[in-house]
């Protein structure tokens, strides 16, 4: 009975563990950068990210022919973050055919929505979308720990999936439409995990980037996400020749390990530590969006 009660107390320590760890899972999306004077919210603005209403029947939907669910803020408005829970919806959520997703569902999704400033075009967009090294030292706010954490250790560009061979970054040159990319990304709790990179779209005026994780990613060898159950996708448009509209979608999928769930505050502060790299502000600018 001694060594059976001792396994159910670790039993019972790991399962808390785990929970209270994987809130602070690296959700896999893709930072993109430019000027870092193009847009300073104020604070009060970014506190009141997660005052976000939206119709309770409504679903996500990005900018696919479609007006956009969630809607574009004003420009200069804070981006606009939200976190889908309803139960019916993430049982039954069908991706829009633009996404490329075919999985029905989610455990967990976050929309991003936001217009910004970005004088460079679409090439500098896609020459920072190819930076992976500058990934690395992303940090955003723990609900967990309570306090700034860095959320990307360390990232590289991989010169194919099969060799795993670092690299350096990718050029504009080679995001071009069509093309499948592949990089390494070690974040602060699951270790390294490589993602691949599809550049659905590549115009002018319209880029659009898929990234989805292609390794299982692991807690303290405990498998939490396996491979393509962690996706992103990136919808930039232009709105005018320095204005660009933003709308990003991340999700795991509905198999994936339900403890990585957590709480939405994290979840919420992963997607605005990203944006806020997107438009130059300190990821680790007082206040958070969400304690």
């Amino acid at each position: 009975m001694r060594p059976r009660l001792q396994s159910m107390k670790y039993l019972c320590w790991l399962s808390a563990v785990l929970t209270l760890s994987a809130r602070d899972l690296v959700l896999p999306v893709l930072c993109l950068g430019h000027e870092p004077h193009c847009l300073q919210s104020s604070p009060s603005a970014l506190r009141s990210v997660l005052a976000l209403d939206v119709d309770p029947e409504s679903e996500p939907q990005p900018p696919c022919g479609k007006e956009p669910t969630p809607t574009y803020p004003r420009l200069d408005d804070p981006a606009t973050v939200k976190s889908w829970r309803d139960t019916g919806l993430s049982r039954d959520w069908r991706p829009p055919a633009c996404t490329g997703w075919t999985e029905v569902g989610f455990t967990t999704l976050v929309t991003t929505v936001a217009r910004f400033h970005h004088v460079s075009g679409a090439e500098g967009l896609l020459r920072r979308l190819g930076a992976m090294s500058q990934l690395a030292g992303v940090r955003y706010w723990s609900t967990t720990y309570k306090r700034w954490r860095t959320l990307i250790v360390d990232a590289h560009a991989l010169t194919a999936l099969q060799t795993s061979q670092l690299r350096d970054d990718f050029t504009p040159e080679e995001m071009k439409e069509g093309s499948l990319l592949y990089f390494e990304q070690a974040d602060n709790l699951s270790g390294k995990v490589i993602y691949r990179m599809h550049i659905a779209r590549a115009a002018v005026d319209r880029v659009v980037v898929s990234v989805e994780n292609v390794s299982t990613m692991r807690y303290r060898f405990i498998p939490i996400v396996h491979p393509g159950e962690m996706q992103s996708i990136y919808f930039l448009e232009r709105e005018s020749d320095d204005v660009w509209r933003y709308y990003g979608i991340m999700r795991t999928g509905k198999s994936a390990n339900h403890l990585i769930m957590g709480n939405e505050s994290s979840a919420v502060n992963r997607a605005v530590a990203f944006y806020r790299y997107l438009v130059g502000i300190p990821t680790d600018q007082e206040p958070p969006a969400a304690r």
